[in-house]
């Protein structure tokens, strides 16, 4: 009886001790949240809309029955993602895979810091006089137990890497750098080339769908899925798409030249496009994390609606982003990069795509909502979804539907898939020269008139 009474003074004591609350219900205090607008994107302010086209037309099999439907706030990247911000996800895969592979031959041949060689790349964690007790508890618990584990490990990135090869430290730096490059029989032109089949993304995410229907049946991580991704664009896609066609300089340089850095990315697939979402949040929170900030909204591709939405610009009965149903202005001059007329390409003063940042952007600040690339969406194809799907944030995801919507019309199409309530649809798997995306990220907060 004594130690009940005295378990229970000593859980009343620690309950009044140490708050200054005078007993009240007061909340929890944390961080005063402070918003931030991500960089290169707008704020697209919520509201309703009719989605959907008002009559039929030819292509009335890809469309659906119109519906008025409330999307919330959200953030829109300006443009399309552009091959150098594609570039930027590529260089820092690669990098890691090589750190990753540097450190992990430096532990095994026992190599650190201080011999001017392969040791300097080791993890940094390598040395444990300088983790703390909760790092040491991860590393001894967790680590090492299979290669896969070895995400979890901090690399040393205060170390350039090498790319000289007469300047290469060592022997074993050298079987590493070798191991990324394709076979020398496979190079031409006197250059080895990084053998992109090796640039993979691993990451994981929670299927909360999936544990919704499964209604607290099983544990949580029977619901993280994880994917591995090729990152890599497939810079052949411009002969692929256009049989007898002398496309070769678009598939040599689009991708790399520096002369074709503000133009969209293109030969991206759905899962890339998704890939490069998830690379995006975790680069961000990297940096917040460093920082002691707190974390961002996950980056994402646009649902369907939404994207109707901002392409409309506010504009309710739009035909066009920018409003009207002409694609001329009053000056006679193309609104968007397309194939006007019949079929001549270079009407609209471009062949192929033009720069991200090209024409007027709509009353959202958003470019080429129009025209330039096709952009992947994050909602299954469905023909009949207008009449099924929720009139709040509609959404039609559906993981073994392979078809995707993309949306917005391309360079190499006519007007009519340039109109914003115009649906088409791509495989996920597939990538093509005129298909590109650009990324959303959720607005925190109800607040459906923000400007």
């Amino acid at each position: 009886m004594k130690k009940l009474f005295l378990l229970a003074s000593v859980t009343l004591l620690l309950t009044s001790c140490g708050s200054n609350d005078r007993g009240e219900l007061v909340g929890v205090s944390g961080k005063k949240w402070h918003p931030e607008k991500p960089y290169g994107m707008s704020l697209v302010p919520g509201g309703a809309f009719i989605m959907g086209k008002s009559d039929d037309d030819m292509a009335g099999v890809l469309n659906a029955p119109t519906r008025t439907v409330t999307v919330r706030s959200f953030y829109m990247d300006e443009t399309e993602i552009t091959n150098s911000e594609y570039r930027q996800f590529v260089e820092w895969v690669k990098d890691s895979i090589i750190r990753t592979r540097l450190a992990i031959y430096a532990e095994e041949l026992g190599e650190v810091p201080g011999n001017g060689g392969i040791g300097e790349y080791a993890f940094k964690d390598a040395d444990t006089s300088n983790l703390s007790e909760y790092e040491k508890y991860m590393l001894f618990n967790y680590d090492n137990m299979d290669e896969s584990s070895y995400s979890s490990r901090q690399l040393n990135k205060d170390v350039d890497l090498v790319w000289d090869t007469s300047r290469y430290p060592d022997e074993y730096y050298s079987e590493v750098m070798d191991s990324m490059y394709l076979p020398v029989e496979e190079s031409y032109n006197g250059r080895r080339t990084v053998d992109v089949n090796k640039l993979k993304y691993k990451y994981n995410w929670m299927d909360i769908r999936a544990a919704a229907k499964a209604k607290g049946k099983g544990s949580r991580r029977d619901f993280i899925r994880t994917e591995e991704t090729l990152v890599y664009p497939d810079t052949a896609v411009w002969i692929k798409d256009f049989n007898y066609s002398y496309n070769e300089p678009m598939h040599n340089d689009y991708f790399w030249s520096e002369a074709y850095s503000d133009y969209p990315v293109v030969g991206v697939t759905w899962q890339q496009a998704k890939a490069f979402c998830a690379w995006r949040t975790k680069y961000k929170n990297d940096f917040q994390k460093e920082r002691g900030k707190q974390f961002v909204n996950q980056f994402r591709l646009p649902t369907e609606a939404e994207w109707e939405y901002a392409a409309r610009g506010g504009i309710e009965s739009g035909t066009y982003p920018w409003g009207g149903p002409y694609i001329l202005n009053d000056r006679g001059c193309f609104m968007a990069n397309f194939k006007p007329l019949r079929g001549d390409y270079a009407a609209d003063q471009a062949l192929y795509t033009v720069e991200a940042k090209s024409y007027d952007p709509n009353d959202y600040n958003l470019y080429n909502m129009a025209g330039n690339v096709s952009e992947w969406t994050n909602s299954s194809y469905d023909p009949n979804s207008y009449e099924y799907v929720s009139t709040m944030n509609p959404n039609t995801y559906d993981n073994d539907n392979k078809r995707k919507v993309i949306r917005g019309g391309s360079w190499k199409d006519v007007a009519y898939f340039l109109q914003v309530s115009t649906r088409d649809y791509e495989y996920q798997d597939s990538a093509r020269s005129y298909i590109g995306f650009r990324t959303v990220q959720d607005y925190m907060g109800t607040d459906v008139t923000q400007n």
